[in-house]
């Protein structure tokens, strides 16, 4: 391999500033409105927080400025209607 290449699913060059800056919004977020609010008794209990905060308010409902202020599951549904409309 190619001393520096990187592939294109990385998202961006070699010491870009916003080659993860999706992924570190989301966690800043998870962290702020979720893990910083209560504390677990157990990593189990934790992880079912995540999942239930994820599939049950971030996607489904929580607006998102990425997506014109839409929640996912809305901004996919949207796009489906478009795609499909003739």
């Amino acid at each position: 391999m190619r001393r520096g290449w990187r592939s294109s699913a990385d998202g961006g060059s070699v010491g870009d500033a916003y080659d993860n800056a999706m992924a570190e919004s989301f966690f800043s977020t998870l962290e702020a409105e979720l893990l910083s609010r209560r504390r677990f008794s157990s990593q189990a209990e934790a992880r079912m927080a995540c999942f239930s905060y994820i599939e049950g308010w971030y996607n489904p409902v929580r607006l998102h400025s990425g997506l014109g202020y839409r929640s996912p599951m809305t901004y996919e549904a949207e796009m489906q209607i478009a795609l499909t409309e003739p």
